[in-house]
């Protein structure tokens, strides 16, 4: 009676284990699938009916492979200078490509997949939801963006007479002087609700208006403000150290991440049992010397076995005796 009780226990136990196994293993599942519902890639955000990369764009090297170790593309250095192949990314954290003409980032927007921004799609992600004319609000913020207080490199390094010159304007040195263009993403205020970086400041943008827009780091109002400067003097073929751009793409031309798919369920194979500890092999050898003994009083194998159950069976708590009642 008492090895079925205590064998129905065991059961039960396992069940509701079992079960609560089954639960823990559908909530990372369930929350992987909610959190792939987005129609954009993770580095694009979505802003109406286009996607709309998050951060200016950096260059790689169009190679054999396209994996993290693809080779970047000097953020310092034209792509017409270079030669190089090269594809957009969007990513945080890294100098956006400077040095680059309209021609060249349509050029690398295709090779990613994407297109190059429309004014009205890049100036709705630039304005936010809220519409307002700078990503953060509607009045001018000091340093919210990368606008306010940096160095204008030309004059460092030129004098007057030929700080515009094309040699100049393309010194793969002015953008890697100090305080002048920064890392995506770095002015964490630069930002609106859609979750798009640095369209204000840090680099111009190329559209394919024909025009960049939002300004760089000297200048976000010579032109209009904020979300609204547009400088359209440059033919598509011109491109300095100021001008960089970001890419976009229509929702229905970018493939969704699929959900995942519900894992079927893993067949365990049998694990090897660890050695015993010491206790375990005295117990052991103990229901050995109970099985070889002579039938008795005990029972046989039986009583063995019941002897052996009292030895490692907790001693219930209460006001009985606390041992396995066996019977005689």
């Amino acid at each position: 009676m008492r090895s079925s009780s205590f064998a129905s226990v065991v059961s039960v136990v396992g069940s509701s284990l079992a079960a609560v196994a089954i639960v823990l293993v559908a909530l990372p599942a369930a929350a992987k699938v909610a959190s792939e519902t987005s129609h954009c890639p993770a580095e694009m955000a979505q802003v109406g009916s286009s996607c709309v990369d998050k951060w200016e764009a950096s260059l790689v090297v169009i190679g054999d492979g396209l994996g993290a170790a693809a080779e970047m593309h000097s953020p310092y250095v034209s792509p017409e200078k270079t030669g190089a192949k090269v594809m957009a990314v969007s990513r945080p954290d890294v100098v956006p490509q400077g040095h680059v003409s309209l021609v060249q980032a349509k050029d690398a927007c295709t090779h990613a997949g994407k297109r190059l921004c429309r004014a009205d799609e890049w100036k709705n992600a630039c304005k936010g939801p809220s519409a307002t004319k700078y990503p953060y609000g509607e009045t001018h913020v000091a340093g919210a963006c990368i606008d306010t207080g940096r160095t204008g490199p030309l004059g460092k390094l030129y004098s007057k007479a030929e700080m515009f010159s094309g040699k100049a304007m393309n010194d793969e040195r002015l953008n890697q002087m100090p305080n002048t263009v920064a890392k995506t993403g770095e002015a964490a205020s630069c930002t609106n609700a859609y979750g798009v970086h640095d369209m204000v400041g840090n680099l111009h943008e190329w559209v394919d208006d024909g025009a960049f827009h939002g300004g760089y780091y000297l200048d976000t109002k010579q032109n209009r403000e904020g979300c609204d400067y547009v400088t359209t003097a440059h033919a598509p073929t011109y491109y300095d150290y100021s001008t960089g751009f970001r890419c976009c793409a229509d929702v229905d031309s970018i493939e969704a991440p699929a959900p995942a798919p519900t894992p079927a369920p893993v067949k365990e194979e049998p694990k090897a049992a660890p050695p015993p500890s010491d206790e375990e092999s005295s117990l052991f050898a103990r229901l050995a010397q109970l099985i070889d003994s002579p039938l008795g009083s005990t029972g046989g194998k039986a009583g063995a076995a019941l002897s052996l159950a009292a030895a490692v069976m907790p001693i219930p708590q209460g006001s009985g005796s606390g041992s396995i009642k066996r019977k005689r």
